[in-house]
């Protein structure tokens, strides 16, 4: 999916990349590529704090989904 993405930033390109795989993880098992792949592109710090942030978000897409919670339009 992100594969795709025009943006030249190779840690942005990453962050994209380590996002999917692990929204993916029951497809992907958090392959043995993405990870060297990510690591090489944060901290370990920084890496860790990415994935807790994608995690919240996919835990807050299953849980509103589900529930139909609005999503509101900015201004």
């Amino acid at each position: 999916m992100f594969g795709s993405s025009s943006c030249s930033n190779p840690q942005y390109r990453a962050a994209l990349a380590w996002a999917e795989e692990v929204t993916l993880v029951s497809e992907t098992h958090a392959s043995d590529e993405a990870y060297p792949a990510a690591s090489a592109a944060f901290a370990p710090k920084d890496l860790v704090d990415l994935t807790i942030t994608i995690a919240a978000m996919n835990a807050f897409n299953r849980l509103g989904a589900p529930f139909r919670l609005p999503v509101k339009a900015k201004a």
